[in-house]
C-alpha cells in the first residue's frame, strides 16, 4: 500500500514539504487514510487526519468542524466510505484554495493494483481535449447497445479535465480519469439504460438492467429488478425533488480500469464508458445542490458531438487515431 500512497501524495496531490494537508476519514478507511498520512508526512508535510462520525449516504454533509478544517487546509485528501465530492464542504474548500482529492469507497486493493497504476501525465492530454470539446459543444447524444438514448444540451456549460493530477486549486477523484460536465438543467431527454454499474449506496455492478426514463433534466421514472426496486426507494426517502436531476454526463479515461468491479472509483474510470450523475451539480458547473448525488454508468457507448461522433461503442476515436499513428511509426 505503501507505493500506492505515495503516488496519491506525490503525483497526484503535489504535495510539498511544509504545506498543511488534511486526510478526512472515517472508522472504515482507517488504515487507507494511515498509508497517505504516512506518505504526506514523508513528504515533509504537516499532517492532520480527521475522522468523521458514521454518515448515511454518499455527499452527507460532513460536521462543521470537519468542513472547516477542510477550509484551512493546503490539500484535502478524502478516504470516505461514502463520497463528499459534491458536497458544500468540499466547494468552499476549493474556494479558499484548496487542493481536493477524493477517494470515496477506497479499497487496500486499488492502494495496490489497478487504476491507480496508470501513467496520469500521459493520460491529461487527451483528458484535458475531451474536457474542450465539451466546452465548446451545443448537444451531445448518447446511445449504446442496451437502449440508451439520451440528449444533452450544454451550452454555455465549461467541461471539467479531472485527470488524477492537482497543479493548484481545485477537485479530482483518484483513480477515474474522466472529462465531464453538467448539462444546462432542465433540458436533458430520453433515455438511459444502465447495464454496467451504480458505484453507489453499495448497488455495484448491476444484475439486471435499470432503465430511467428522462423528460425536461429529471428522472421520471426507474424499473428493472431489486436494485432499481432498492434505488428508487432510497430516492424517495429523501423528499427533494432535485435528487432527480440530471447533473453531470462523463466519459472514462483509465485504460488501467479494465473491468467493473462496484468500487465507485474504479467503475467510473473505465476507459471509454460514460456515467450520467444524478442529484447535485453544483461542484461540475451546474445550479443544484440536491441530497445526494450517485452515477449510473454505461458499457459501449457511442457519444456524438454536434453531429462529430467521438467515441463508437466504447471506442475514442481520438485515442484510437493515436495509437494507429504510433503503430505506422
Amino acid at each position: 500500500m505503501e507505493k500506492g500512497a505515495e503516488i496519491i501524495v506525490r503525483t497526484c496531490a503535489r504535495v510539498r514539504a511544509s504545506e498543511e494537508v488534511l486526510v478526512v476519514t472515517d472508522d472504515e478507511r482507517l488504515p487507507i487514510a494511515r498509508a497517505i498520512h504516512e506518505a504526506a508526512a514523508a513528504a515533509g508535510a504537516r499532517v492532520v487526519t480527521v475522522v468523521l462520525p458514521p454518515r448515511n449516504m454518499d455527499n452527507e454533509e460532513p460536521p462543521v468542524t470537519a468542513a472547516a478544517a477542510m477550509c484551512a487546509a493546503a490539500v484535502v485528501i478524502m478516504p470516505v466510505t461514502h463520497s463528499l465530492s459534491h458536497t458544500r464542504a468540499t466547494r468552499e474548500a476549493i474556494k479558499e484554495g484548496a487542493r481536493v482529492l477524493s477517494m470515496a469507497a477506497f479499497t487496500p486493493r486499488q492502494l495496490e493494483s489497478g487504476g491507480l497504476f496508470v501513467d496520469f501525465p500521459s493520460r491529461k492530454p487527451l483528458c484535458d481535449r475531451m474536457a474542450e470539446r465539451l466546452t465548446d459543444a451545443h448537444t451531445v447524444r448518447v446511445t449504446n447497445p442496451s437502449g440508451t438514448d439520451l440528449t444533452f444540451n450544454v451550452q454555455g456549460r465549461r467541461g471539467n479535465s479531472h485527470c488524477c493530477i492537482l497543479d493548484g486549486p481545485g477537485f479530482t477523484a483518484v483513480p477515474n480519469i474522466e472529462a465531464n460536465i453538467s448539462p444546462v438543467e432542465g433540458t436533458t431527454e430520453g433515455i438511459l439504460v444502465a447495464d454496467g454499474s451504480i458505484p453507489n449506496y453499495g448497488i455495484g455492478v448491476l444484475d439486471d438492467l435499470v432503465t430511467f426514463e428522462i423528460s425536461k433534466g429529471f428522472v421520471r421514472s426507474i424499473s428493472g429488478g431489486a436494485q432499481a426496486s432498492f434505488l428508487k426507494e432510497l430516492l424517495r426517502a429523501q423528499a427533494d425533488p432535485w435528487v432527480y436531476n440530471i447533473a453531470q454526463l462523463a466519459i472514462g479515461l483509465n485504460p488501467e480500469c479494465r473491468e467493473f468491479t462496484g468500487e465507485m472509483l474504479n467503475d467510473e474510470g473505465v476507459n471509454g464508458t460514460i456515467h450520467v450523475g444524478i442529484g447535485t451539480s453544483a461542484n461540475l458547473g451546474g445550479d443544484v445542490q440536491a441530497k445526494t448525488h450517485f452515477d449510473v454508468v454505461i458499457r459501449e457507448p457511442t457519444v456524438v458531438v454536434d453531429g462529430d461522433v467521438v467515441i463508437e461503442r466504447g471506442l475514442i476515436l481520438e485515442e484510437a487515431k493515436v495509437e494507429t499513428t504510433d503503430d505506422r511509426e
